[in-house]
């Protein structure tokens, strides 16, 4: 299961992420043979919903500079904080901008809103986000994942299979729907 040797990924958290909307991509795309680098503003260690501790092995400040083939944003709470840091709407603006694969799921298009990512696109969130994305121009579906070129998003934790299956075929360069 070696259909990711080669990409590199960062998932970013905040205090309060959604234990498996960042476990779950994390366990997946490493046994897919992605290099998967976690980061925290700061690389501070955080708190899950659920209480779990986390350390990142890297900062945001650590990785302004780095290439990545696809970013993750769980949901939770950390969408909220992650969207308040400047850092975090550069590196994602900026990997969105380079074709990068941006992935968010639950209230992780929160952090596409803030970046000004999705006026004209259609993205699928948790229900409470819906406002926000059509706000910014976007277009709301009520779906498992919805993908709108490199951009990929999803609703909760049901949806995880269909979400990290999602993020493994665009960035081994599978066609959407192969």
């Amino acid at each position: 299961m070696d259909e990711l040797k080669g990409k590199k990924v960062a998932i970013f958290v905040a205090d309060g992420f959604e234990d498996l909307e960042f476990f779950y991509p994390l366990i997946r795309l490493t046994e897919a043979g992605a290099e998967v680098v976690t980061a925290s503003p700061g690389g501070r260690p955080v708190s899950s919903k659920h209480g779990i501790r986390f350390s990142p092995s890297r900062s945001i400040q650590e990785i302004l500079k780095d290439e990545f083939d696809c970013i993750i944003i769980p949901g939770g709470k950390a969408p909220e904080k992650l969207r308040k840091d400047p850092q975090v709407l550069e590196l994602v603006r900026k990997h969105a901008e380079s074709g990068s694969i941006i992935a968010a799921i639950c209230h992780g298009p929160q952090v596409l809103v803030s970046a000004d990512l999705v006026k004209g696109r259609t993205l699928t969130s948790y229900r409470t986000v819906k406002d926000e994305i059509e706000a910014s121009g976007g277009r709301f579906v009520d779906t498992q994942v919805a993908r709108d070129g490199n951009l990929i998003t999803s609703r909760s934790p049901e949806d995880l299979p269909f979400f990290s299956r999602a993020i493994i075929q665009a960035i081994s360069g599978e066609a959407e729907g192969e």
